[in-house]
């Protein structure tokens, strides 16, 4: 009996072991594979050994290895051969599952998107290129003349400003008060010099003098104002 048992597993042992040596895939895609494999008493207990345990499953998640085991095992100990020594096989079986195919569609997806725009930029260039040269037109030529015209305008609002100005209206307003002054005196010296009568020269020479403290009033107030 124990003869029997020891001689099956001698006979079953090195089939996995010869499938995985030959295989160019890695040691966790054979283990998944293996592992999906209807049991028997045998591989049972062959598996219960802590030193039959590949130490390439440390590095597959469970997750990973679950979704192995998912889409392998329904298949075929012929079937799981195939995928282990034709990499053809494998490739199609892989592009068909759903957790390689989804990345892999967003991926074509981003890049026909990329693609897209790529190909919508060139398409503008030479409009971008056209839009850069009319700047340029303008910048050399309208934008010149709107400058100087600007610079133009500027200066002479400078000189309204200046002109309206609290010490430029006091000169103004001290040069009229000068102006009546001396107009005042001209009325004077013809009224001695006969040139003119006495009643035209009191008419003009009283105008002449409300003017003239009128504007010296108003020239005072001003100042005092401007002090305060």
């Amino acid at each position: 009996m124990f003869k029997f048992w020891g001689s099956q597993e001698q006979q079953t042992d090195p089939r996995p072991q010869e499938v995985s040596s030959n295989s160019w895939y890695p040691p966790s895609v054979v283990s998944s594979s293996s592992s999906s494999r209807p049991s028997t008493p045998n591989s049972s207990n062959s598996t219960q050994r802590p030193a039959d345990q590949p130490h390439s499953l440390s590095h597959v998640s469970p997750a990973e290895a679950a979704a192995i085991i998912v889409y392998l095992k329904d298949k075929s100990a012929d079937e799981l051969r195939k995928l282990l020594s034709d990499k053809d096989a494998y490739q199609q079986f892989l592009l068909s599952i759903d957790l390689i195919k989804t990345p892999n569609n967003l991926r074509d997806e981003l890049q026909n998107e990329t693609l897209q725009l790529a190909r919508e930029n060139l398409a503008k260039e030479s409009y971008m290129t056209q839009l850069r040269n009319q700047c340029m037109i303008i910048r050399t030529t309208e934008l010149a003349t709107a400058e100087e015209k600007l610079n133009e305008l500027n200066k002479q609002k400078a000189e309204i400003l200046r002109s309206y100005s609290p010490s430029s209206l006091l000169h103004q307003l001290q040069e009229s008060i000068n102006k009546t002054d001396e107009e005042s005196e001209m009325l004077h010296k013809q009224l001695i010099e006969k040139e003119m009568d006495l009643g035209s020269f009191v008419q003009k020479y009283k105008k002449l003098r409300v003017e003239y403290h009128k504007r010296a009033l108003t020239h005072l107030a001003a100042e005092t104002s401007l002090l305060g």
